[in-house]
């Protein structure tokens, strides 16, 4: 990639004896204007490599430039806010069955969509937000009528799946980016593999997959099972958390020193990412990379569509999710306002805004960890068994407090973790709720012995859906996992 006004077209990335970066031609560029241009590129190629994440399969073909796709969409100004449509594409034809065999994928030709992601770019050019819409949405396609929204590509192609998905969100789709799911490996190997943490064990036959409870450093293969599995409780929307785990991960290594300053690693990973790109508009992803060149990790923040329906029947007997019609309104109407979602609806009828009371998290989202605050023997383990009974998700067993005079039952939560933390409270009446330093949700619990009940969430398909909650979010720095 190059900057405007560059002669230069190609997304060569290479250093010199001077330290700076050596661009098509033999020109040379100063180191920060360098620095810049490889930071904005590493971006750019994180984002796009979202589109990787669920595809099965491998990139045997030779590197070629980013190729051109017409999706029919509505181009932005060069400068200002801008909603892309990311679509990950499952094609298979070209690989062998030896291939398909190793890789463990099924036969099948065509291609198809295995991750829709909207993904805003803010007016000021200081916030990304990202939303993976689940692949078994049920919603109208133009033309065709009720169906999941991953089979609009394969009714109409690109312009069909635009046409769908700003009808679902309300947004207008003014970029489009199709990546080939099948370079997954490649991008991940080209960074050196990716850090993942999973509150779950995991064992897929389909996949291949065999993971324990805890964190992993995964090559490109098994990246791949880890973004494709469905093998845990919710399915494909636990496969949602896994992806936008990985891209946060992918992100974190490559805008890392070891990436940043190795010329070659550098040069592998970009250049292996957008080999498997087509866009619309052909602009060569310049606007692009001028709007990203200040973006950080802490900047980029993933959401969830609400929920209301996550086991609804077609009439063809198969099982779809549904959205909360009034919630997902709202929502991509605060992403098309440029709102925080992190921070409350303001309330037209009050000064202040409270925060919401509704549980929107449900507690199969939760993972905890449990410490026995007591000398009561076994409180832990009962109070483990009690909440996983309750649904929630508890890893390990549980640990020990320093301090043993806990009375009362403490449930402590980190930053931007405090509908979750309102989920956890509900199902444990009378504990002490409180905001901390930390990553995830814990539980000490105290002498109280509280009694543990069930909970749900309007997320759930008996709840009723609440318009005007606050999303949960996550920024790709709160999703990587800590070592």
């Amino acid at each position: 990639m190059r900057d405007p006004g560059e002669e230069d077209a190609g997304v060569h990335v290479g250093g010199d004896a001077y330290g700076g970066v050596r661009l098509a031609g033999g020109r040379r560029r100063r180191r920060g204007k360098g620095a810049r241009a490889r930071r904005r590129n590493v971006i750019i190629a994180g984002l796009l490599s979202t589109g990787v994440l669920v595809g099965t399969g491998v990139v045997w073909a030779t590197p070629r430039q980013i190729g051109s796709v017409d999706a029919g969409v509505a181009e932005s100004a060069p400068r200002g806010a801008m909603n892309i449509l990311l679509v990950g594409i499952d094609k298979r034809d070209d690989l062998t069955r030896k291939q398909q065999n190793q890789l463990k994928l099924g036969r099948e030709s065509g291609q198809r969509t295995d991750t829709m992601m909207v993904i805003r770019l803010s007016e000021d050019h200081t916030r990304i937000t990202v939303v993976s819409l689940p692949r078994d949405t049920w919603t109208t396609i133009p033309g065709q009528g009720e169906h999941k929204i991953n089979s609009a590509y394969q009714f109409g192609g690109p312009k069909l799946a635009v046409q769908a998905v700003q009808h679902a969100t309300g947004l207008r789709i003014n970029r489009y980016i199709e990546v080939n799911v099948l370079g997954f490996i490649d991008v991940v190997d080209s960074l050196g593999g990716v850090t993942v943490c999973t509150p779950v064990p995991i064992n897929d036959p389909k996949t291949g997959l065999t993971l324990a409870a805890g964190t992993h450093e995964l090559r490109g293969a098994q990246a791949l099972g880890y973004a494709r599995t469905r093998a845990t409780a919710r399915s494909d929307l636990d496969r949602i958390d896994r992806q936008q785990q990985v891209i946060s991960a992918m992100l974190d290594r490559a805008l890392s020193a070891g990436t940043l300053a190795n010329p070659a690693r550098l040069a592998s990973f970009v250049n292996s990412t957008l080999r498997t790109v087509k866009v619309d508009p052909d602009d060569g992803l310049m606007g692009l990379a001028t709007q990203l060149r200040d973006v950080s990790l802490n900047d980029v923040k993933f959401a969830d569509v609400p929920l209301s329906n996550v086991d609804f029947k077609t009439p063809t007997g198969e099982s779809a999710v549904l959205w909360d019609k009034d919630a997902a309104r709202d929502m991509f109407a605060r992403i098309a306002a440029d709102e925080d979602l992190a921070e409350p609806t303001p309330s037209p009828s009050a000064s202040a805004s409270p925060k919401p009371t509704a549980l929107t998290i449900p507690p199969e989202r939760i993972s905890l960890v449990v410490k026995n605050g007591t000398l009561i023997t076994g409180l832990g383990a009962r109070s483990k068994t009690a909440l996983v009974a309750a649904g929630f998700v508890v890893p390990g067993e549980p640990g020990n407090t320093k301090r043993k005079d806990h009375k009362k039952t403490l449930i402590r939560y980190g930053p931007d973790r405090d509908d979750s933390a309102r989920t956890v409270a509900a199902a444990i009446p009378g504990a002490e709720l409180r905001e901390a330093d930390i990553n995830g949700i814990e539980v000490i619990v105290g002498s109280d012995q509280p009694k543990i009940k069930k909970v749900s969430a309007t997320s759930t398909p008996t709840a009723k859906p609440s318009a005007g909650a606050t999303p949960e979010t996550k920024t790709a720095t709160q999703n990587i996992c800590k070592k």
